[in-house]
């Protein structure tokens, strides 16, 4: 007995300090550079709802349990809508959270008022209510106003309603097993049941082994499928990519065992505990050794006796962490392993395909170190920051001459999508006008490893005969930008850079010498074979500029920021370019999928009004998956217009949130968007299975509220006709004093009854069956 409340205590101590410790960080988000607080305390809500569920399993009592999985699961949704905050409709997000946390005071004042009737004393439901009713009078008051300790405050009361749960509730232990469960069925004394249920239990036990041998062999078989689909190089990336995925499998089986079946099976035996205790007494009416061995009290206590077994099963999981873990595994990897094989097909593959779970991992540690490594990488190359610093010099741009050249935005996932506009790039790339290709953001999907390169940039971009030069997307710095550097740098500042980016982590990291002499070898083969103009870069930025005009690229890696040396190339290059018209292409958009980006973080913004001062007319980018423009008018009566361009629909899948987007709703008077509304409607009306319908309606009549459309977009990916993509070329024309923009998709040159446009968005003299182009002013 003693040993029991030892290991109880130290359970009880165990699970309350981790709470307080997530808490506690809750609390302390202010005071630390995060750069997107929602997300922060988003992710301590989930691992606090994770601590609840498992603890949930260990409660003695059907009540406490259940409590806290609808407690741990309501603390789950409020942690995922967090993280994702920036990618949901803002109001819409807040209110409801706002509904989630209205909902759990309201069952924990019902189960205070219960327990009180029952003469019960009612503190450990009180208290966790009283909590959820300050974090809604907190949201209430202060919405939109101080963010971060409004988000850190609510992060920390949730956590901390819950720590008085978990250190109150009473714990059952392994051994009371049989004796918890024919208590809970109220057949408590009845002997045959507990010498059943104890036999069951040593059964359970004595089946671990084989539990643990199948167990295994499934994941290592997912290790391989995974293996196979994501191939295999030697390199860090693609070594642990697999991993990761198997251990996405894991997540979801868990997810399907603790979230799905273990909660619903406990809401079923709720209901049906009645039958079961009535079905039980009626078996037992004949005594055991009486019964027939055929009779429908013999399929009765069979089907009994297996639902016994499965309650002592999942109730044993909770009282360890390794046996929750074995049993969750068993009960869910059926069901991961049957995603994993058919989300592809369904659609929805950045969601559940967890092989696409291995981006957020480098998202989430590149995120942390992306500023460091550039600028680390940039200073190795030994090229000095001014005004003509990281200058490309493309054959054909001269002080004199018109020039043309094409920018491409996030093609690089290697499938039909990206494959349906090569003719259309190779067609217009090889015009003698055109003199260089950009491709920006995101070349090589999902996590930017050499290993992908030959399929998804070289052999797409075969045939191209002007040199190619790119800016990284988030994606491409997944792997530290190796692959990037292997392939557009020269070799020589391919190799000083990776080097460098190993130095500023310390070394501790697996390339080493003989893996970077491996990746430039790799794409020097490459470029040789297939004859593919690339090589010529010092850093993940550049310049290509003559007398009268600047191209300008901005590498913003993946939290949309610049590092200290690239903005002081930046600010430099502005400077000498006063007189001059200047272009920019960026990583990421001001604007795009109908609202306004810049305040995704103060330094984000900080460079728009950079920009914005010197006077930068033209502003592209990728990361969104469409083609967009939006005209942003003088602000300040400054007398400047800028002009900004989504151009980022290069192959990757289709954005949908310019498209579903109301008119109304849009951040300037001005703008434009393809594909528009209704042939991409028309399209998932005819590619959209009936069971997935109603969620397509959702999104076309509600917008997929309290969602957005862009968030949903991946779930109604289907690579086949008709294809949206897009690409831009740019004609510089200084004879004619203008520079004009080209849209492209499959067929040819987009015309004006493509888009979907307000304002001046299409020029009021062009018809809509008029080929489509933006005609700006260009005054040196």
């Amino acid at each position: 007995m003693a040993k029991f409340l030892r290991a109880t205590n130290l359970q009880r101590f165990l699970f309350t300090g981790i709470g307080i410790l997530l808490g506690v960080l809750s609390l302390l988000t202010p005071f630390w550079e995060v750069a997107e607080p929602a997300s922060y305390v988003g992710g301590l809500l989930v691992w606090a709802a994770v601590l609840e569920i498992l603890h949930g399993f260990k409660r003695a009592e059907n009540q406490a349990r259940f409590s806290a999985w609808i407690s741990g699961a309501i603390t789950l949704v409020i942690g995922v809508l967090m993280i994702n905050a920036l990618l949901f409709q803002h109001d819409a997000l807040i209110n409801f959270i706002l509904f989630l946390f209205l909902f759990d005071a309201a069952r924990y004042v019902y189960l205070f008022f219960k327990s009180k009737r029952k003469g019960i004393p009612g503190w450990r439901d009180l208290l966790p209510g009283i909590g959820n009713i300050l974090v809604v009078a907190i949201i209430v008051l202060f919405k939109g106003k101080g963010l971060e300790w409004v988000v850190s405050l609510c992060g920390a009361l949730r956590i901390f309603g819950m720590i008085y749960q978990l250190f109150t509730a009473r714990l059952g232990t392994s051994q009371n097993i049989a004796e918890d469960i024919i208590e809970n069925l109220g057949l408590k004394g009845n002997t045959e049941l507990e010498t059943l249920a104890k036999k069951l239990d040593k059964e359970n036990q004595q089946s671990i082994s084989v539990d643990k041998g199948w167990i295994i062999t499934f994941l290592l078989v997912l290790f391989f499928v995974h293996l196979g689909r994501m191939g295999f190089d030697q390199s860090k990336i693609k070594i642990l990519s697999p991993l990761v995925a198997v251990i996405g499998d894991m997540v979801i089986a868990l997810i399907v065992a603790f979230g799905v079946i273990a909660p619903f099976r406990t809401l079923v035996r709720g209901v049906t505990g009645l039958f079961i205790r009535s079905l039980w007494k009626w078996v037992q009416k004949v005594p055991e050794q009486e019964r027939r061995f055929f009779s429908l009290r013999t399929l009765a206590t069979a089907w009994l006796t297996r639902e016994l077994g499965v309650s002592i099963s999942l109730r044993k999981s909770g009282y360890t962490l390794v046996n929750a873990f074995r049993s969750g595994l068993k009960i869910g990897l059926p069901f991961a392993a049957l995603l994993a094989a058919i989300i592809p097909v369904l659609g929805m593959s950045w969601y559940f395909d967890t092989e696409n779970w291995a981006s957020g991992v480098w998202d989430g540690y590149a995120s942390s170190r992306t500023e460091v490594w550039r600028e680390a990488m940039t200073t190795a190359t030994g090229e000095k920051v001014g005004a003509n610093a990281f200058r490309l010099h493309p054959n054909g741009v001269t002080d004199t001459t018109d020039f043309s050249f094409v920018v491409i935005g996030d093609p690089g996932e290697g499938d039909a999508s990206q494959l349906v506009l090569k003719d259309q790039i190779l067609e217009v790339s090889n015009k003698p006008e055109v003199k260089f290709v950009v491709v920006s953001s995101d070349i090589v999907y999902p996590s930017g490893a050499m290993h992908d390169y030959e399929r998804k940039f070289f052999m797409p971009f075969k045939g191209v005969k002007k040199p190619i030069y790119a800016i990284p997307g988030n994606h491409d710095w997944y792997d530290a930008l190796e692959g990037f550097a292997a392939t557009f740098y020269t070799p020589e500042a391919a190799k000083l850079a990776i080097k460098a980016r190993v130095n500023s982590d310390l070394k501790l990291t697996t390339t080493t010498d003989k893996t970077i002499d491996r990746l430039i070898t790799q794409a020097a083969f490459l470029r040789k074979e297939y004859q593919l103009p690339v090589g010529f870069q010092t850093a993940p930025f550049f310049q290509v500029s003559n007398d009268y005009f600047v191209f300008l690229t901005i590498d913003t890696g993946v939290l949309r920021r610049v590092d200290d040396l690239q903005l002081a190339w930046i600010k430099a290059v502005l400077e000498a370019s006063k007189g001059k018209y200047v272009m920019a292409v960026l990583g990421h958009p001001f604007y795009a999928i109908g609202e306004y980006q810049g305040n995704m973080n103060p330094d984000f913004r900080a460079l728009h009004e950079l920009l914005r001062e010197y006077k930068v007319p033209i502003i592209m980018a990728g990361d969104t998956h469409d083609l967009e423009y939006y005209k942003e008018p003088p602000q300040n009566n400054d007398n400047h217009t800028m002009y900004h361009f989504v151009n980022g629909g290069g192959g990757a899948y289709l954005s949908m949130g310019a498209a579903m987007a109301p008119a109304d709703s849009r951040p300037t008077a001005d703008w434009a968007n393809y594909p528009a509304r209704e042939p991409l409607i028309k399209k998932i009306d005819s590619l959209t299975p009936a069971w997935k319908y109603p969620a397509w309606i959702w999104l076309k009549k509600y917008n997929g509220y309290p969602f957005s459309a862009e968030w949903l977009s991946a779930a109604f990916d289907y690579n086949q006709a008709p294809f949206f993509q897009s690409f831009m070329e740019i004609k510089v024309e200084r004879s004619h004093n203008r520079i004009r923009l080209i849209p492209y998709g499959i067929h040819g040159q987009l015309r004006w009854r493509d888009f979907e446009y307000g304002g001046s968005g299409k020029p009021t003299s062009e018809k809509e069956d008029n080929l489509a182009e933006w005609v700006l002013p260009m005054n040196p």
